[in-house]
């Protein structure tokens, strides 16, 4: 029983990770990770709906009738991510803003929807949990990293935090559009040969 609740949650850690291994979710991971500050908030607000989605579905599955499961989950998703927009707007007014139209789209997010079908819905609560945190912690540190590497190559800064001096020529190209395909291009090369390797 533990083994595979381990399991579970590893599995979105690095096996089944959300941005590396599945290339799911790629909205937000292009859009918002131009700052390490955009790319952890945007991975938390993820957490919270995936983990708060898996928890009621998993709990009511045998309740919602097959031929609307799907706008059941929509639903219950879109709940928790109106939580998530108000509660932002309210304590993190400038996060919010950076965020800007992100933060809703999490309702279609398909690495959420995808959980709810592949996992939540077939799943007791207690591997639903795992699985919610395995896969919303992957896909957490994953915006993290690719906003860190960004903002520090394109400002010299990580997290707001001046690193490098007045000497440091920024890469603009790392906060624009093109700077997360290259990003996210090199990371999941280099991802693949350490999977390999390992």
């Amino acid at each position: 029983m533990a083994g595979q609740l381990i399991n579970d949650f590893k599995n979105g850690l690095w096996q089944e990770n959300p941005i590396f291994r599945l290339v799911i979710g790629m909205c937000p991971t292009l859009a918002v990770t131009n700052t390490t500050e955009n790319g952890l908030a945007m991975g938390i607000a993820t957490l919270f709906v995936l983990l708060s989605s898996e928890i009621v579905i998993s709990t009511i599955k045998k309740l919602i009738p097959s031929n609307v499961r799907i706008p059941s989950y929509i639903l219950i998703i879109a709940t928790f991510v109106t939580f998530v927009d108000y509660f932002l707007k309210a304590f993190f007014p400038s996060i919010a803003a950076s965020l800007s139209l992100f933060v809703p789209l999490i309702v279609v997010n398909c690495l959420i929807l995808g959980r709810q079908e592949a996992f939540a819905s077939k799943n007791p609560v207690h591997r639903s949990i795992a699985d919610a945190l395995g896969m919303g912690l992957g896909f957490t540190w994953a915006l993290t990293l690719l906003g860190a590497i960004r903002e520090f190559l394109g400002m010299g800064s990580i997290f707001g935090l001046q690193i490098l001096g007045a000497w440091y020529k920024p890469m603009i190209i790392m906060v624009l559009p093109a700077g997360a395909f290259i990003s996210l291009g090199i990371l999941v090369g280099i991802m693949n040969i350490i999977s390999r390797e390992g």
